[in-house]
């Protein structure tokens, strides 16, 4: 009986070995372990898709959250936090991917953007422009605003005078990079290398190059590929989207901004700086960038009618 039992238990290992040579992508592993392409699920499996690298997904190329949603790049997270496409996922109360656009986002605070940010105010920016610039037909304040509508939260925060200070370093930054509206592209970009090999998170494309593009000029894998995910492109393999549509262009502008800046608004003005570019322009760095910087900020203030934050540099 007892060979029996060993006989059984062995014929019941090898029956293992076998499926499990079958499927090496959807196992389980300890601390999950898996290849560079795929997920860790919530459960601890390996694999692609939305089981694996969406909701509760603990690593790999997981999708990117939006408001703990964690939706797949075409769907949108629902107001109640829930993925999936349509009017009672992408209309009113979206909170991220693809979100269809309305005409200002609900305010929080008495303050609505659209009013901050009028025609005149947006205009005189654009203006600033030459015509032959590339950018003077691409940068609408209609994208602005259609982008908006999925990143509600922007300029909702704290006080009346907060949400215009926090609307005047946006555009003081978006000001600067793009030189008042006139650039889409990063000058040069083509000729530096914006790939972070390490990042398997977000792996390059070697095929496609992650330069700087749109309002903010959004650089390297892991920015396009986490913005693209949130916002409804493949940022990996099609970088350029961000250059070609000022809708998606303006929202991976306000991924950034609301990922990276936002939190850091309490700290003054120069920690905006330090958090878009502070390794190339603070302490000493580029100190004719950082008063371009401010006097935009400054400026766009006067015009809201508050006074800027404190510790303006960096």
């Amino acid at each position: 009986m007892v060979s029996i039992r060993v006989r059984k238990n062995l014929l019941s290992l090898l029956v293992v070995g076998i499926l499990a040579g079958v499927v090496p992508g959807y196992v389980k592993a300890q601390n999950c372990g898996c290849a560079a392409n795929l997920c860790c699920s919530q459960y601890g499996y390996c694999g692609t898709g939305d089981a694996y690298c969406g909701v509760g997904c603990k690593g790999g190329p997981c999708y990117s959250s939006a408001q703990n949603c964690g939706c797949a790049a075409n769907q949108c997270c629902s107001q109640y936090g829930y993925c999936g496409t349509g009017d009672a996922y992408c209309g009113q109360g979206c909170k991220g991917g693809p979100c269809y656009s309305s005409p200002s986002p609900p305010s929080t605070n008495g303050i609505s953007v659209s009013d901050i940010v009028t025609d005149d105010f947006f205009n005189a920016i654009l203006n600033q422009a030459t015509g032959d610039c590339p950018g003077k037909s691409f940068y609408t304040r209609t994208a602005f605003l259609d982008a908006l509508n999925a990143y509600s939260q922007f300029g909702q925060d704290g006080s009346p005078d907060d949400s215009k200070r926090e609307i005047a370093a946006f555009f003081a930054h978006v000001t600067h990079e793009t030189g008042s509206f006139c650039y889409i592209d990063e000058i040069n970009g083509a000729s530096n290398n914006y790939c972070d090999a390490s990042n398997t998170q977000y792996p390059c494309n070697p095929s496609q190059q992650y330069y700087g593009r749109g309002p903010l000029q959004l650089t390297w894998n892991y920015n396009y590929g986490a913005a693209g995910n949130s916002n409804g492109f493949d940022g990996l393999n099609s970088p350029g989207t961000v250059g070609t549509d000022p809708i998606i262009s303006f929202k991976t502008a306000l991924w950034f901004w609301m990922n990276n800046v936002h939190q850091v608004l309490s700290q003054g003005f120069g920690a905006t700086i330090r958090a878009i570019n502070g390794a190339v322009e603070c302490n000493g760095g580029n100190s004719a960038a950082v008063q371009s910087r401010i006097q935009y900020y400054t400026q766009y203030c006067n015009q809201f009618g508050v006074a800027t934050s404190d510790n303006l540099s960096c």
